[in-house]
């Protein structure tokens, strides 16, 4: 299978979202390479002729079923990979959304996504997350108002 995100000539934009309940957010490890067994926020790629906030909750719901509304932008993060010999193999521009959350029952819904956590932030430490993933969830609490 060719993929067609693989040796880009340019970033790809991606979105995801911080979601809060109960003062803990909602990871998840991704199932496929290349973050497998990664733990981050639920999200993906926008699509053209998609608005942020319509990409945002778009991928929240096809990764886990919830329902949410992006509040603020809570901060970005690039994704750049490279190969053994120095070409850029992936890269993502990811703008990161703090997200309240609307309805439904939160479960692995594609094969993306191996396993889905609600986890306190002080949490995060012990996993192996995504660069930044602790700084995006605590921007993402203090916009929301919210309490870890």
């Amino acid at each position: 299978m060719n993929d067609p995100r693989a040796f880009p000539d340019r970033p790809f934009l991606a979105v995801s979202a911080a979601i809060v309940r109960d003062g803990k957010v909602l990871i998840v490890r991704r199932a496929r390479p290349p973050a497998k067994d990664v733990y981050t926020l639920p999200g993906g790629v926008v699509e053209a002729g998609e608005t942020l906030t319509e990409a945002v909750t778009r991928e929240i719901f096809e990764e886990t079923a919830l329902t949410v509304e992006p509040v603020a932008l809570a901060g970005h993060r690039e994704a750049i990979k490279r190969s053994a010999d120095g070409r850029v193999e992936r890269h993502f521009v990811i703008l990161c959304f703090a997200a309240r959350l609307i309805s439904g029952t939160a479960i692995a819904k594609d094969d993306e996504v191996a396993e889905i956590l609600w986890c306190r932030p002080g949490e995060l430490a012990g996993l192996h997350t995504t660069e930044g993933l602790a700084e995006i969830v605590g921007a993402a609490f203090t916009l929301l108002g919210e309490t870890p």
